[in-house]
């Protein structure tokens, strides 16, 4: 059957038209369908409807629509203290800002109907800072806070006479935009700047890769053309779903979506490459090679690509919606990439036939002794192939317990670091310290309580505030209260913020409203309070990501599971495939908090990284195992095992090596984003792809399966074959 699906695909013709056909394809399919570029949305609401802070949020805006909203802080400062000019500014900008409200605008301070006498109490005590917050619709859209945001630092500057927005802080008089208004702009605005300088930095460093893997210019731009096609072809069926309605996509997972096209898809396109060139070391008839490389290795690259589609979409299962909008787009680009390495690849390579390794161009025994007679040249003798990974091979298979203990040994060492690292969950700390909303943070946090960038709002209803706020103001962490507004349009319900004297998006913040939840049901009784605000919503982040990684985790690992039931047709084998991969990845978290926290001075990682990291290493992990077990498999059926693991180290060490370095270069590309969260996937999932390649493949994988012997195939009828070949 695979040499028929290679015939179809490699033909005379039929060659031209499957090329034909993905060009069409491309065609026809950017033309008419929006780019998945088009349709980003950095706004998107990560929790769900039911959490309990949007649930607040929601009645806040029902029952106090003059207060709900985003807020953009606006942050105006003047070392030794703002004047009277300064304020006057600051007064004409909210008149305008009353009169003529921007687009999505819900309201602002009017500082024109405050007595002078007034306006001191709300800058900070030393006088030199106040913060004007400008509220806008939940829901809207970030271009249009953007521009709103850029409305008003034009209608500022154009008062005081000069950019106050781009002067040095201390220098004068200084401000900046924070707030979630502020965060959520600055985040889009980093994604932009950055992705096309991700695209070329991949592309670059593939294509650098595959030149000194395999010294043939021609060769090295064949992977970059099929993972452009699938690019060509995933993005606008992205773009035509998010448009449906059907999925959310944002910058981040555009980004991460883009190294995994080109590391993944280059690393199956390598597989067949690989197989290929060996053939046409046997093989006269460039066809016949290709139909026995495709044969040899076309179901170990349909079965990897399958484990990682399957386990990308086990994300569906998440609630958080980072998460959740990855799952689509991964698997989909994953999908298009494996039948453009099935299909569109073979094509290219029978199209271009030998020339492809130009200048290192494969021959057979008897090729190369005509074209040595032909030139009147002896023949050189020929390298032996594979020599260095089939001694590793041998030593593997003569000194198994040796391998494992010591792989085994460094592995757990990793693993211990795991267990040390810390995680967070804001935003905030992701960004550069020179990004505006970062700064105007620091402006806030060194002139008033930090509390002040994120409050908490409290509502209650029918309930006695007064008691309520006297036993929160107890609370050593809080800053102050602020006095209780009554609802218009209820009268029974009330709400009040709380003002932290930490920073709102740290980890004790959260904790802290873990404890408010419990004074809260003691003293308003539950369901009648609810918690709204940035603090909030971050600790529903914190367990939203405890219940995703409880639930898709052991998914993912079901799935994969029994995707190698079916594949190796062994339960043995499967069980220490998936420890080992398991032992890799939580080695990867370890290894990469070594040079996270002591290595680069981060002192938390962001949260969502280990169920990310998880997915695909776990998922990538098992694509170069299926490649290398299938190799062992078919070899003993007509070879002692040892010789089998041996031969089959020593055939497949070459290309898995090649494809982990071109895999792992491709996720450390992430680490010149300027975004925290990227930079950390990039290390850990880097580092995780290089323990599996250099470790567990080569080495521990193939040393248990030593120590197995016959009980590695167990039950299947290969383990009788394997006995024969023992006799």
């Amino acid at each position: 059957m695979l040499q028929n699906i290679a015939a179809f695909f490699t033909g005379k013709v039929s060659r031209w038209m499957t090329l034909l056909a993905w060009i069409i394809l491309a065609v026809v399919l950017t033309l008419t369908l929006p780019g998945v570029n088009d349709k980003v949305q950095n706004n998107v609401q990560n929790l769900p409807d039911s959490s309990p802070s949007i649930v607040a949020d929601q009645l806040l805006q029902q029952y106090f629509p003059n207060t709900s909203g985003v807020p953009a802080l606006l942050t105006v400062q003047r070392d030794g203290g703002l004047t009277e000019e300064d304020i006057q500014h600051l007064v004409q900008l909210t008149e305008q800002l009353t009169n003529e409200p921007l687009p999505a605008q819900e309201g602002v301070i009017p500082l024109q109907l405050i007595p002078p006498p007034a306006l001191q109490s709300i800058l900070s005590d030393d006088g030199s800072t106040i913060i004007v917050p400008i509220m806008f619709t939940a829901e809207t859209a970030t271009e249009t806070l953007k521009d709103n945001l850029l409305t008003v630092k034009e209608q500022l500057n154009s008062y005081v006479g000069s950019d106050i927005f781009t002067a040095e802080l201390g220098d004068g008089l200084t401000a900046r935009f924070t707030g979630p208004v502020g965060i959520s702009v600055d985040a889009t605005d980093l994604f932009l700047d950055a992705d096309i300088v991700l695209l070329i930095a991949t592309v670059l460093l593939v294509l650098i890769l595959l030149l000194l893997i395999y010294r043939s210019p021609l060769l090295a731009i064949i992977p970059l053309i099929g993972v452009g096609f699938a690019y060509l072809v995933t993005s606008p069926i992205l773009g035509w779903m998010a448009g449906q309605g059907w999925i959310d996509v944002d910058s981040q997972s555009i980004s991460i979506m883009t190294v995994l096209l080109f590391g993944a898809g280059t690393d199956y396109c390598l597989f067949l490459i690989t197989r290929y060139r060996d053939e046409l070391q046997l093989e006269r008839s460039t066809r016949s090679a290709m139909l026995a490389a495709f044969k040899g290795s076309s179901g170990a690259i349909a079965m990897s690509g399958f484990t990682v589609v399957i386990a990308l979409l086990a994300l569906l299962l998440a609630q958080y919606g980072s998460s959740h909008r990855f799952a689509i787009p991964f698997s989909l680009s994953i999908f298009i990439m494996g039948l453009a390495s099935l299909t569109l690849i073979p094509a290219i390579l029978s199209i271009l036939g030998r020339s492809s390794f130009y200048p290192f161009i494969p021959r057979t025994k008897e090729m190369e002794e005509e074209r040595a007679a032909k030139r009147n040249k002896p023949v050189k003798p020929a390298k032996e192939a594979h020599r260095t990974w089939k001694r590793i091979g041998k030593f593997v298979t003569e000194k198994p317990w040796t391998v494992i203990v010591t792989s085994m040994s460094v592995l757990l060492i990793l693993s211990i670091f795991a267990t040390q690292t810390h995680y967070k969950y804001d935003l905030l700390s992701s960004f550069p310290e020179s990004m505006e909303s970062r700064e105007g943070f620091k402006m806030i946090g060194e002139a008033f309580s930090p509390g002040e960038l994120a409050p908490i709002t409290v509502i209650t209803k029918d309930t006695d505030t007064a008691v309520i706020r006297e036993t929160i103001e107890n609370n050593q962490l809080v800053n102050h209260i602020t006095t209780p507004s009554v609802s218009e349009v209820d009268a029974s319900y009330e709400s009040f913020d709380i003002v932290l004297d930490i920073d709102p998006y740290s980890l004790e913040a959260m904790d802290y409203i873990a404890d408010l939840h419990q004074e809260l049901d003691g003293l308003a009784g539950d369901g009648s309070y609810w918690i709204a605000g940035q603090t909030a919503g971050q600790y529903d982040t914190q367990q939203l990501t405890i219940r995703d990684n409880t639930v898709v985790m052991p998914v993912v690992i079901g799935l994969i599971i029994v995707l190698l039931l079916v594949y190796l047709r062994s339960i043995i084998a499967t069980l220490y495939l998936v420890v080992t991969v398991l032992i890799s990845f939580v080695a990867s978290l370890g290894l990469g908090w070594i040079i996270l926290h002591y290595g680069l001075g981060y002192d938390a990682i962001q949260a969502a990284i280990p169920l990310y990291a998880f997915v695909f290493l776990i998922a990538l992990g098992e694509d170069y195992n299926i490649f290398m077990i299938s190799g062992i498999w078919k070899k003993a059926k007509h070879m002692p095992l040892k010789q089998a693991i041996k031969e089959g180290v020593g055939e497949t060490g070459a290309v898995i090596s090649s494809a982990g370095l071109i895999l792992a270069g491709t996720f450390f590309v992430l680490c010149q984003m300027p975004i925290t969260i990227l930079v950390q996937f990039g290390v850990i999932t880097g580092i995780g792809v290089l323990i599996d390649t250099f470790i567990v493949r080569p080495f521990l994988v193939p040393a248990i399966t030593v120590v197995c012997g016959r009980w590695a195939f167990w039950p299947s009828k290969l383990q009788k074959q394997v006995m024969k070949q023992e006799k």
